[in-house]
């Protein structure tokens, strides 16, 4: 086998991985910590897709793709805030109301952008800084591919930077562990599930701006990433960062190391049976993760 082809995979594999990431952190987040599953998390992406779209618009040029990242962040983020506080918030207590709930939200978002934009779809243009690659060898890397890598790294540290040394963090991972005795304590639960909530659509909004580099923006374009975020959050072991990390590495490589040998829908099912399988194995996934608020208390 050429190794330059190999070479190739395995980098096409790490930038598959990256938009995995970034478009299941948020679902790994809400769940982790507050049991919801957001069938409205593709749209969310789709909506950082089209805030990147307006602000490139209105910002054009090589800066225009970074105010798209910030205003898409902090745009996401606020629809997360209302979406929680409106509507989570009440049905937290049933999660099946919350997965109709979520999903209503979700079509009526999608028509909400054909009103809007229409059903073809809307090109973001990349700026001239990112046309190009950089060559190693006879391998030829695309400058948007690493840039979507870096993003992702970024991302990831900067979720582990939060948690890890913010009042705030430490105030989300007590919830995590044990959300009746952190509310006794004087934490302000409610306030801690909206941020997370916010934070992790905030994420999915910067996963919409880089999509948006690969291709048209269309109504439909979060739907076909949020399948695989589910599958990610499910083989990380759910509400686990790093779980959810390392099983959108594996989800990636094994799909482009597998279109090696068969194309790529034939890779989809083999993926889906590589999941199954892994969960027979693990079912607590990649990491299990320790916690009350998953044990129902």
């Amino acid at each position: 086998m050429d190794t330059a082809f190999l070479t190739g995979q395995l980098f096409n594999g790490f930038s598959v991985a990256s938009l995995y990431i970034l478009a299941a952190l948020g679902l790994a987040l809400s769940f982790g910590l507050m049991r919801v599953i957001n069938m409205a998390h593709g749209e969310i992406l789709m909506l950082g897709s089209y805030i990147a779209y307006l602000t490139m618009l209105v910002v054009p040029g090589p800066a225009g793709i970074l105010v798209a990242m910030v205003m898409a962040f902090l745009g996401a983020g606020l629809f997360g805030a209302v979406l929680e506080t409106g509507l989570v918030s009440k049905l937290t207590a049933r999660p099946l109301d919350t997965l109709l709930a979520t999903w209503g939200v979700s079509l009526i978002m999608q028509q909400g952008a054909r009103d809007l934009f229409g059903a073809t779809g809307v090109s973001v243009q990349a700026p001239a800084w990112l046309d190009g690659g950089i060559t190693l060898g006879s391998l030829d890397l695309p400058m948007t591919r690493l840039f979507i890598l870096l993003v992702a790294i970024l991302v990831l540290l900067g979720m582990a930077a939060i948690l890890r040394f913010t009042r705030i963090g430490l105030l989300v991972r007590a919830v995590n562990q044990d959300r009746p005795t952190a509310a006794a304590m004087g934490v302000n639960v409610r306030l801690v599930d909206c941020f997370v909530f916010s934070l992790g659509a905030g994420v999915a909004g910067l996963g919409g701006v880089v999509l948006a580099l690969l291709g048209p923006v269309t109504p439909n374009v979060g739907q076909s990433y949020i399948v695989t975020a589910f599958l990610v959050v499910i083989l990380g072991g759910l509400g686990s960062i790093l779980g959810t990390t390392y099983a959108a590495l594996m989800i990636g490589l094994f799909m482009a190391l597998s279109q090696i040998v068969v194309d790529v829908s034939f890779a989809q099912v083999l993926t889906l049976v590589f999941v199954i399988i892994f969960l027979q194995f693990r079912p607590q996934g990649v990491i299990a993760v320790k916690s009350r608020a998953l044990d129902g208390e």
